[in-house]
């Protein structure tokens, strides 16, 4: 009995020096499947974050909600885990496969158009990709985010402008794309600096202008844990051609987004859910070989041209339109 004694006042001891106040903590012993999710809750109920606690006490009741619908197994709980363990272990500085698995589970998607919802007029956006480094090279109006023999030359110009319709000058525009392979450059073994994708900014007016290569359709990576469960799943792993675009700049809302291009065959079975009719932009073709080389390409033949003017919020206005998609970030 006194060891027993000692033992409980030993562990009193290091619950109070933990900062631990065990006459809080709910009961938890011989928990039942209907039992257990209600205790989880409770002993989550101290987290100090309201927002954090209201979308844990949320992803708690979902997850436990699906392992009982479902009478999941032992061994398809095991399968799952080691499935994100390889997730989380094909990431890397220019990787990341878990956007890649938040993309083809639509999770992208929804988040994306929920927490970027726009007034009216301003450009929609769409999802990022698991593509987008921070190592792009700075490129000046007119300048060329590709290097030679990437594909079917592309002059890309528009104007970036407020829900007004007035320019906004000094917008920083980052773009990437694929080659004509269908591959980023970060998809090439012995990567030794971007290509395919730029940085530039908005002129006084609001304008600006690049050179490019048509961007063709490709299947999502394939060689990790997210291609197999494509195949498992028996569908395609195609998104269509598209070309990237992020904006940002002082006082406005950040637009992530992309254009699209009609025709395309993947257009209505995007593998990652991100088309939206608004971002399909017809391209033309300029056959003058002329405009070809005062634009500053190298070979004088005919080339594709894609305008595009982008319609940025201001803060108040974005936040605004998230409200009314949003209603209950208010649980903050």
């Amino acid at each position: 009995m006194a060891n027993q004694t000692e033992s409980a006042l030993a562990a009193a001891k290091l619950a109070q020096q933990h900062g631990i106040d065990l006459t809080k903590l709910p009961q938890m012993m011989d928990l039942s499947p209907d039992s257990i999710t209600d205790n989880v809750v409770a002993i989550n109920s101290g987290c100090p974050d309201e927002r954090m606690k209201f979308i844990l006490e949320r992803t708690v009741r979902h997850l436990n909600d699906l392992v009982r619908e479902t009478s999941l197994t032992t061994e398809e709980w095991m399968a799952t885990l080691q499935f994100l363990t390889k997730t989380g272990q094909m990431c890397s500085d220019i990787r990341q496969e878990f956007i890649l698995l938040s993309d083809v589970l639509g999770v992208s998607a929804l988040v994306d158009t929920l927490n970027n919802a726009k007034p009216p007029g301003a450009t929609e956006a769409t999802v990022l990709g698991p593509f987008f480094t921070e190592d792009a090279a700075i490129v000046e109006q007119g300048g060329t985010i590709a290097s030679e023999g990437k594909g079917d030359y592309m002059w890309v110009e528009g104007r970036i402008l407020d829900t007004k319709g007035n320019p906004i000058a000094n917008a920083q525009i980052d773009t990437w794309e694929t080659d004509e392979n269908g591959l980023y450059d970060t998809q090439y073994a012995g990567r030794e600096m971007p290509d395919c994708r730029g940085r530039l900014y908005s002129a006084a007016d609001g304008t600006y202008a690049f050179r490019a290569v048509v961007p063709v359709p490709y299947p999502i990576p394939s060689d990790g844990p997210v291609g197999r469960l494509i195949r498992l799943l028996g569908r395609h792993s195609m998104r269509p051609a598209h070309l990237h675009m992020m904006i940002e700049a002082e006082g406005f809302d950040s637009l992530t987004t992309a254009l699209y291009f009609p025709g395309d065959p993947y257009l209505t079975s995007d593998a990652v859910f991100g088309v939206k009719a608004s971002l399909v932009e017809p391209m033309t073709t300029v056959e003058d070989v002329e405009t070809t080389k005062q634009r500053g390409f190298k070979q004088a033949k005919a080339h594709k041209e894609l305008k595009r003017d982008f319609v940025l919020a201001t803060k108040e206005e974005a936040e605004e339109a998230r409200k009314k998609a949003m209603p209950s970030l208010k649980v903050q």
